[in-house]
């Protein structure tokens, strides 16, 4: 398992934007995915990376190769893709999406870069917002 560290990537504080209240603990990984643990363990890295190694492989025709889009608005411009588990989400930069945005393109960008995140499992940064 890869060691958290710190970067001055910018979906960090896009994620703190879009998690608005600042009372969940998140983990972010190298492509874009936020794993949001809504009941913290110890080891957020571990707790995290065990989830996406479970939820974040994509197997297609099954709801593990499900997504849908939700379009950031002002002051963030972007996608969110949710997928089958309810806490791990991506991250879509619009300069990322190369033809026209659609729902479709967006969420197989998003889905992919869910999945490339669980193979690396590798994270940019912990959030721990415990208390």
């Amino acid at each position: 398992m890869s060691e958290p560290q710190e970067t001055s990537n910018p979906q960090i504080a896009i994620w703190r934007e879009i998690l608005q209240d600042g009372k969940k603990s998140w983990v972010l990984f190298e492509h874009g995915t936020c794993v949001i643990l809504m009941e913290p363990a110890d080891d957020l890295a571990e707790q995290a990376t065990q989830i996406l190694s479970t939820w974040g492989p994509v197997h297609a025709g099954s709801s593990a190769g499900d997504f849908n889009t939700i379009e950031l608005d002002n002051p963030l411009s972007g996608w969110v893709v949710t997928g089958h588990h309810q806490d791990v989400l991506n991250y879509v930069f619009p300069e990322n999406v190369k033809s026209e945005p659609s729902s479709l393109v967006v969420g197989l960008l998003g889905r992919g870069n869910r999945e490339r995140d669980a193979d690396s499992r590798k994270i940019v940064h912990v959030e721990d917002n415990r208390g």
